[in-house]
């Protein structure tokens, strides 16, 4: 996480040298721009983040561990084990968005030498921490993660099951299905809604009914979108199609509901019309948003109503985008 980001340029040097000595506030910025060197500067800045991590103040630690992932790991670099051992220490901070810091930069690195570390912060650790460590463990090493991710199936907290969930369905392993499908009970709607789309992702139908009723809960209906286009469920077709017209939800999620509907039925008259509406939204994201999914699912029928947009005032802020659009609506065989 970045608590501020840095809003002036800061050499390498510099942010260095404030990291030492500078008052709170400083240092957390110089924590922040040594996560985005040159190449050249990279070591340096590496060497001063592993101690930034014992920095007496949390903000500085956090950030210092958000960078040291953001840095990346060197190809058979030596010094990659110094910092997963300098960012395993953290792992017991006192702070969970130190802890947690800690545990993402770890994902990220994918050095092999955070594996047990982290097995063992998501049988022992504090709630905070095993939510993330289930994550992070599939970013290692997906193969070896499905064992301590179903060991962890009896976990009491809802947020960490749910997180145990999504990272078994992304391990690809099908012997997870089993225990996933026994999560569809939970009394924890979020555990549910995490069981069914990972069991959607391993190719298993037992969840469907949990993610056609997340359509119609904004909170969860964008990600119910994303996985049920993504396996190319043509029975998802009628829910989806309910989303466009339910008041309840943003017109953002109509916009990708209709994206998804035409990426299944390239016909369907409502995504068509659902999508050409939102071009003439009131609200500049919404317009945008519209215009980025018909790049990706839209047919020479879309291409006058770009070209519209593109002529008009509320067009002005995205006529790259539009353009973008229009060319790959060509490309697809469309209008240019």
């Amino acid at each position: 996480m970045s608590w501020f980001p840095a809003s002036r340029a800061i050499t390498t040097a510099a942010a260095v040298r404030d990291l030492t000595g500078a008052p709170p506030r400083a240092r957390i910025v110089a924590a922040h721009a040594l996560g985005d060197v040159d190449a050249g500067d990279r070591d340096r800045a590496r060497a001063a983040l592993i101690k930034a991590l014992t920095d007496d103040r949390g903000e500085v630690r956090a950030e210092a561990a958000a960078s040291l992932g953001a840095l990346g790991a060197g190809p058979g670099d030596p010094d990659d084990a110094a910092v997963v051992a300098a960012l395993v220490t953290r792992l017991a901070d006192g702070l969970p968005e130190v802890r947690q810091g800690a545990a993402i930069a770890l994902g990220t690195l994918a050095h092999p030498d955070g594996f047990a570390p982290l097995v063992a912060a998501l049988r022992d650790g504090p709630a905070d921490l095993r939510f993330q460590a289930a994550t992070s463990l599939v970013e290692i090493d997906r193969i070896a993660a499905y064992g301590p991710l179903v060991a962890s199936l009896s976990d009491a907290d809802p947020q960490v099951l749910a997180a145990v969930a999504l990272a078994l369905g992304a391990t690809d392993d099908g012997r997870a299905a089993g225990h996933l499908a026994r999560l569809l009970e939970h009394a924890d709607r979020g555990v549910t809604f995490d069981a069914a789309y990972a069991l959607a992702q391993l190719g298993d139908r037992r969840g469907r009914t949990r993610l056609y009723d997340a359509l119609a809960d904004r909170d969860r209906a964008w990600d119910a979108i994303e996985v049920l286009e993504q396996i190319e469920d043509r029975d998802a077709i009628a829910p989806l199609a309910r989303c466009l017209t339910d008041k309840k939800l943003t017109p953002e999620i109509g916009v990708r509901a209709a994206a998804a509907l035409l990426a299944l039925d390239g016909d369907h008259a409502g995504g068509r019309a659902h999508l050409v509406a939102a071009l003439d939204h009131r609200k500049l994201p919404v317009r945008g948003l519209a215009v980025e999914q018909l790049a990706r699912v839209g047919g020479a029928w879309a291409d006058a109503p770009l070209a519209r947009l593109a002529g008009r005032w509320r067009g002005r802020d995205l006529t790259d985008a539009i353009a973008e659009a229009r060319a790959a609506i060509a490309a697809r065989g469309g209008a240019a």
